[in-house]
Parts: C-alpha cells; sequence; structure tokens
C-alpha cells in the first residue's frame, strides 16, 4: 500500500507529521492493504492564519484496482482529530466497496 502524504504551505512538520499519519493510515486501513493500490493524503489549514472553527482539513483517495478512487474529507481543529476521522470514514467507504465487489465474485 503506497502512502503519498501532501500539505499546503500551512502545515508544518512535514516529515514526523508524514511519518506519522503513514503509520496511523497502516495500521487503520490493514484489512485492505491487498486491495489498495495507493492512498494519497492532503492535508490543509484551510482558514490559514485566521483563528476558530474546524480549520484543519484531511482528505484521503483510496485507489483500488479496477474501480473509481474513493475520496473522503474530515475536517477539525486539530490535524490528529482530521486524520483520524479522515481514516474512520475511508475505512467505511472501503468496507462497502470491497463488500460489494466480494458480493459480484
Amino acid at each position: 500500500m503506497k502512502i503519498q502524504f501532501n500539505t499546503d504551505n500551512n502545515i508544518t512538520g512535514k516529515e514526523s507529521l508524514e511519518a506519522y499519519v503513514s503509520e496511523k493510515i497502516n495500521a487503520g486501513l490493514k484489512q485492505f492493504a491487498d486491495k489498495v493500490t495507493r492512498i494519497e493524503v492532503h492535508l490543509s489549514d484551510v482558514n490559514a492564519h485566521k483563528s476558530g472553527g474546524e480549520d484543519i482539513q484531511c482528505k484521503i483517495e483510496t485507489r483500488l484496482q479496477g474501480v473509481q478512487p474513493i475520496t473522503v474529507t474530515a475536517k477539525d481543529t486539530s490535524k490528529d482529530k482530521a486524520v483520524s476521522e479522515a481514516i474512520s470514514k475511508a475505512k467505511s467507504a472501503l468496507s462497502k466497496v470491497v463488500g460489494k465487489m466480494q458480493d459480484h465474485h
């Protein structure tokens, strides 16, 4: 499962953050590792330098062989919460798609 990690210019600590997010994704989506070809993670600060609200956005695009990419988005006040929520949404979406794929075979 190849993970590509992207951030906008307002997110700091890219190297350590990338390792942390990759570890969380590998742990959270490990049951799909044999079906997923690539995962793209986009972490951004939507409001940039303005304060308040859920301004950290985590978008996870999961690519499975033979189907359209599955994209989920989560917003929260912290990077950790946004990433965790996006992984949870990706897990749910993948469960549905993989279940349908298995029903067809």
